[in-house]
């Protein structure tokens, strides 16, 4: 079974996660480590997509200084999203030639066997569904929508790369207790018309991040068909 390393980092800077990814990216590419999953929190942060519009971006100058926020433009898939302290994020780094990630070539034919994009990021959806399960949380997809949603709110949002050697970027952010007002200042993924929510507002009895991050991990492991190692 292939093993893949899950680094916790705690609250990290988001420019300190994106270098982070980069370095480990091009160390995995090469075959000198194995694939990783990054788990963290960042501080009050805004990121736009390559699919990022200005517009969805509702507060001004002077309110995102006094909340601290920094603002990233980001070469991931989608639109603008919040991360924040009681929110995990999480960075899979793996190759997408990695066993169960490669549509097979079809007998016969000359088209070789290629990346499923569109079934990794299926596969991190239901990470996070089969984690949620963990809790008693019953969360599910949206037909054409990318995320994990519980009773139509969004709960979970997803947006990756994958880079020029076939390692993917960027990732997860689940909301477990950030302060929902932040949502406030960003028309979220761009979407109007979408609320999103959070294990504290779900759930009577919180779960600390740490139980979340066991969850998460034991759930990447089941759907990817790995076996992770927790490494410092």
């Amino acid at each position: 079974m292939q093993i893949c390393h899950v680094r916790c980092l705690g609250l990290l800077p988001y420019q300190q996660a994106w270098d982070l990814q980069a370095e480990l990216a091009g160390k995995i590419a090469a075959g000198e480590n194995p694939p990783t999953l990054l788990l963290l929190e960042h501080p009050h942060t805004y990121t736009f997509g390559r699919r990022g519009q200005a517009a969805s971006l509702l507060w001004s100058e002077a309110e995102l200084k006094r909340r601290a926020i920094e603002v990233f433009w980001v070469d991931r898939g989608g639109d603008v999203t919040y991360h924040g302290p009681g929110q995990l994020v999480g960075y899979p780094l793996i190759p997408l030639r990695m066993e169960g990630l490669v549509t097979p070539g079809v007998p016969g034919s000359t088209h070789p066997p290629h990346a499923d994009y569109t079934g990794y990021l299926r596969k991190l959806e239901q990470v996070l569904i089969h984690a949620l399960r963990e809790f008693g949380v019953q969360a599910e997809t949206i037909k054409n929508l990318t995320g994990v949603w519980v009773e139509g709110a969004k709960i979970a949002a997803i947006g990756v790369k994958v880079d020029s050697h076939g390692i993917t970027r960027h990732g997860f952010a689940l909301n477990v207790a950030p302060d929902m007002t932040y949502w406030d200042g960003i028309i979220a993924c761009g979407l109007t018309g979408h609320s999103v929510t959070s294990l504290s507002r779900i759930l009577p009895d919180q779960p600390a991040m740490q139980q979340v991050i066991q969850a998460v991990v034991r759930a990447f492991e089941y759907i990817f068909e790995v076996e992770c190692v927790m490494v410092s």
